[in-house]
């Protein structure tokens, strides 16, 4: 009986898990004007900059990307692939314009 208990109790922590992880990615994927959750540009740009020689510079194109993408990619440099808007913004000349 009380492996039962615990067998149940786990699928139940594991049910909860998984159900928060899928809320979290959905909010993530949802784009601005359809409903979607506004993230904390700033916050995100601030971390994405820390390490930049030209943190000004840095600064003011992440949060023209996140605004106009509504993400920033995690960590200081690459990972592009989880935010595919951001990584495909490009200057008038035609050079990758977000950090």
């Amino acid at each position: 009986m009380a492996i039962l208990r615990s067998t149940l109790l786990l699928l139940l922590i594991l049910f909860c898990l998984i159900t928060y992880e899928l809320q979290v990615h959905a909010a993530e994927g949802q784009q601005v004007g359809e409903g979607g959750v506004k993230i904390d540009c700033g916050g995100r740009c601030i971390e994405r900059c820390s390490k930049s020689s030209r943190r000004n510079l840095c600064l003011r194109a992440c949060n023209t990307c996140c605004y106009r993408c509504n993400c920033v990619p995690p960590g200081t440099a690459g990972n592009q692939h989880f935010c595919p808007c951001y990584a495909s913004l490009t200057t008038h000349g035609g050079r990758l314009k977000c950090p």
